[in-house]
């Protein structure tokens, strides 16, 4: 009786989706008391966790089945999604790899991507450091490479071991972060003196705070929720800005980067309330970043998102 009610809620979701998208108006709007059984399995990125937590918290709060969501790193959430297979949406703060692709191919998955955002990734240092306000992306080399104390990043800063506090290797931020700063090559930064690792975003925070002489880097929400003990670095002159992660050129904050959830076609036939979920979450989630400590998508990103969506709904 469940599946052949889930059948309707699809097919009736799939007709509005149509028809209400056909019109120019965007996604239909979504009801989540129609969605109260099953489970929505969620799993991956640090840095989307606490938006997927937060649009998890709006549609259960309007009556939806309550998602679950694990905060294990991008690449740990694409290992759930693509080759275990025990996950319905895959939270990611990078796109995924062709390899992972692959590994979704395989377990006869086709991953869809859903910008949701767009994070600006913050250095921090601890509120008692005095000295470092602004690095440049040359600087952000040194400070997570070869440099053994400040001074040797800059004459006039301490002589003062650099205590480096960064993601995990499993984690979309660790591989922005190379991508960026050391052209996809990770042996400087994991060879560099002093350095702690960890998936946890909160266990970074701690230690950044925790001495004047440490730094490290993590989502812009993380920053926000511990601004009164952190310090944000610009970086190249650039502040971290809803301008700035959208600008181009010398306007632009160098490591601003783009938030995404995937799922599957197939996952979504099969279980309509993630589905609808997905729906949800695109239609109000910009209503709700702001606040969570992200920048919305631009129009076009987000709108090229419900197409997606659209796309894969309409290929049932």
């Amino acid at each position: 009786m469940q599946k052949v009610r889930f059948a309707s809620l699809l097919v009736a979701f799939v007709f509005v989706l149509s028809s209400v998208f056909a019109m120019g108006h965007g996604l239909p709007e979504v009801d989540p008391l129609d969605y109260t059984e099953g489970e929505i399995i969620t799993a991956g990125s640090s840095t989307v966790f606490p938006l997927s937590e937060k649009m998890a918290e709006v549609w259960t709060d309007a009556g939806g089945v309550a998602p679950s969501i694990a905060s294990i790193g991008s690449g740990g959430g694409f290992e759930r999604f693509c080759v275990e297979g025990e996950t319905d949406i895959s939270n990611a703060s990078r796109a995924i790899k062709d390899s992972e692709i692959e590994s979704c191919a395989a377990i006869g998955r086709t991953p869809i991507e859903f910008r949701v955002g767009t994070d600006a990734l913050a250095v921090t240092v601890s509120a008692e450091n005095d000295f470092a306000t602004d690095v440049t992306t040359e600087e952000l080399a040194m400070i997570f490479g070869e440099a053994e104390t400040w001074a040797d990043v800059r004459a006039e800063w301490p002589a003062e071991p650099i205590q480096r506090f960064i993601p995990g290797t499993d984690s979309g931020t660790f591989d922005f972060f190379v991508e960026v700063i050391f052209d996809e090559n990770e042996e400087p930064i994991l060879s560099a003196s002093e350095t702690q690792l960890s998936e946890d975003d909160n266990v970074l925070v701690q230690g950044i705070a925790g001495s004047p002489y440490a730094v490290g880097f993590f989502g812009y929400a993380y920053y926000l929720e511990n601004a009164d003990a952190l310090t944000i670095l610009n970086v190249n002159g650039v502040e971290a800005s809803a301008e700035s992660v959208e600008a181009s050129g010398d306007e632009a904050y160098p490591l601003a980067r783009p938030l995404f959830i995937y799922s599957d076609a197939s996952i979504m036939a099969e279980k309509p309330q993630v589905a609808a979920f997905i729906s949800f979450y695109l239609s109000n989630v910009n209503e709700n970043i702001v606040e969570v400590g992200y920048f919305p998508a631009s129009t076009t990103a987000l709108n090229a998102a419900k197409q997606a969506l659209m796309d894969a709904m309409g290929g049932m």
